[in-house]
């Protein structure tokens, strides 16, 4: 999946902090929208060519192996040697670990850039001293990086297993997801988000892995689940386009990312769900 990067390993702990030196990517940019130097993130040594960016305007996100990220919250603006690109396509970049390890600087680069002020008194937040936070000076509170937790389900009726497309957006079929209400257990997401979304009701739910999605700053757990009873679908049609019963061999091959989704789909079709 995405997220496997072997024999590389990424390094997020906030104790790693250091200065940026050759070899290590740099996001410049708010908003998601960051420079591109060829299509890919550059490197700091071209900045540093490029720019007159203070050492303190780096601000250290993570590490993959020896190759550390770094944000500089400026904004993206294009030039002769740079283009502007959005983080939502650093999924697409290669090698595969530079793709994961990028979209995840991102979703760390988005957090700073969101967080900016606290919502408690409007003061501006500091990082905190001793681990990944922001602190607010004036009243103590602390905040943590946003991860939205979410439930994708295969809902299957033997040997067939439920589809769906969104109604804008993505283009492909997917499966029931949706995002994790307060109070709530996956078990309890699953449940809710299958009868809110197509109308019917699953027993038999199980867990079948689990992904850091950074595109939507979410983690996300994957489950299947048997159909309670052989009724009609009621589409949500605000969401959804189509929701449609597939036999494992007339499963459609119309994605070749590594998400979770697909990787459920695929087990499925070659009969390795759990």
């Amino acid at each position: 999946m995405f997220q496997d990067i072997q024999p590389h390993v990424l390094k997020n702990q906030n104790d790693q902090q250091r200065a940026p030196r050759a070899g290590d990517y740099i996001l410049i940019g708010r908003q998601q929208q960051v420079l591109l130097m060829n299509g890919t993130l550059p490197k700091y040594e071209d900045v540093d060519a490029d720019y007159a960016f203070s050492p303190d305007q780096y601000q250290y996100l993570l590490a993959v192996d020896q190759a550390a990220f770094f944000w500089v919250d400026v904004d993206a603006v294009a030039n002769d040697n740079y283009t502007v690109g959005t983080t939502q396509g650093f999924r697409d970049l290669t090698p595969a670990w530079l793709a994961f390890s990028s979209a995840t600087a991102a979703h760390l680069a988005w957090w700073y850039d969101t967080k900016r002020f606290c919502g408690h008194c409007g003061q501006p937040l500091h990082p905190g001293a001793t681990e990944r936070s922001l602190v607010c000076a004036a009243c103590g509170q602390t905040i943590y990086p946003t991860i939205m937790p979410a439930i994708i389900v295969g809902v299957t009726n033997g040997d067939k297993i439920l589809m769906t497309k969104f109604l804008s957006g993505y283009n492909h079929f997917s499966l029931i997801s949706g995002y994790t209400e307060i109070g709530e257990t996956f078990e309890d997401t699953v449940r809710r988000e299958v009868f809110e979304e197509v109308g019917l009701e699953v027993h038999n739910i199980r867990y079948f892995g689990s992904q850091p999605w950074a595109p939507s700053h979410s983690l996300l757990a994957g489950y299947f689940a048997d159909l309670n009873e052989n009724v009609a679908i009621e589409l949500e049609t605000d969401e959804l386009s189509k929701a449609q019963w597939f036999q494992r061999d007339q499963i459609p091959h119309n994605d070749t990312n590594t998400s979770l989704t697909w990787t459920m789909i695929e087990a499925f079709r070659h009969h390795q769900e759990k």
